[in-house]
């Protein structure tokens, strides 16, 4: 199956909840200001958030319909998320020197952190990158274990330490290791503590000042992985890293998993974050850098062009 296929798939709860909260929405005679109170509502429980709906809803009052089909929103619809979308739809760059490239993985646990981490030392390892795993969230073992596996799994090597230990030692082995053998991309997993936020921030201090003196340029990239599946919490978790990890970009996952991925536009618009990558499936091919109008149309319910 090819990955615009998985992309559709991935959305299609999506689509499908969108269409259903449109229903209805455009047999009326004239396009008035009660039927568009109604798409702008039925856009917000789609999950697009208040920002995008009123965004949306505006691009179609300026167009001055008299009349508005469902095959002419759904269009329109797909043309505004692609609006949104675009700006932020940034591949991840690996650049620079001196190697490695140091990447920081946040977010709560359960989002698809680690999952996420493995999936893209495999999309790296496939465009010929070199890359090292750290396992720097040392709070569970069971993270230390689960990120072992991936770095099996797709056939890179781990650097690990003991549950509890300093993630700043683990990160410094990680450099040091990465610089000795040319490596050129670190991934670097952390500790999802949000209900802790001076913990976490204290944590990925120190990570920075160890970096610093390894390397003033690294952290390269602080990447937070948000979870479709929490809808609009997700963007309450974008506010809450945003402020203490300074993040540099984002990365979605789950999206197969939920009729809640109008949260990718919502997400867009508020921030204006890149979003390097999204997830639509378990394998380790499933993330990807995304096309902003395939994404739009799939989730307005069009076809593929």
């Amino acid at each position: 199956m090819s990955w615009l296929d998985r992309l559709r798939g991935g959305f299609s709860k999506t689509a499908e909840k969108v269409a259903e909260n449109l229903t209805g929405l455009t047999t009326k005679a004239a396009l008035d200001t009660s039927t568009l109170d109604d798409i702008e509502e039925a856009l917000i429980a789609s999950d697009l958030g208040p920002e995008a709906s009123k965004r949306i809803r505006e691009a179609i009052a300026a167009r001055r319909f008299e009349q508005l089909d469902e095959r002419g929103l759904r269009t329109i619809l797909s043309e505004e998320i692609e609006n949104i979308l675009a700006p932020v739809a940034k591949p991840l760059i690996i650049d620079g020197f001196p190697r490695p490239h140091v990447i920081l993985i946040i977010g709560v646990n359960g989002s698809g952190k680690t999952t996420t981490i493995g999936k893209l030392a495999q999309w790296l390892k496939e465009q010929d990158y070199g890359v090292l795993l750290a396992a720097g969230d040392t709070f569970r073992a069971a993270a230390i274990e689960q990120l072992t596996i991936w770095g099996y799994r797709v056939g890179v090597p781990v650097i690990i330490g003991k549950e509890g230990g300093d993630a700043a030692g683990i990160v410094f082995d990680g450099v040091k290791q990465a610089t000795a053998q040319g490596i050129d991309v670190l991934i670097v997993d952390t500790a999802g503590r949000l209900q802790n936020k001076t913990h976490l921030m204290e944590e990925l201090s120190k990570i920075r000042r160890v970096l610093g003196r390894l390397n003033p340029d690294a952290p390269h990239d602080i990447l937070l992985v948000l979870d479709a599946t929490t809808g609009q919490n997700a963007l309450a978790q974008v506010e809450v890293f945003r402020d203490t990890a300074g993040v540099s970009g984002l990365i979605m996952t789950k999206l197969d998993g939920t009729a809640r991925g109008g949260v990718l536009v919502a997400a867009a618009e508020k921030f204006g974050l890149p979003i390097h990558a999204i997830g639509v499936g378990e394998q380790a091919d499933d993330l990807r850098p995304f096309d902003p109008r395939a994404v739009a149309r799939a989730i307005a319910g069009l076809p593929a062009e």
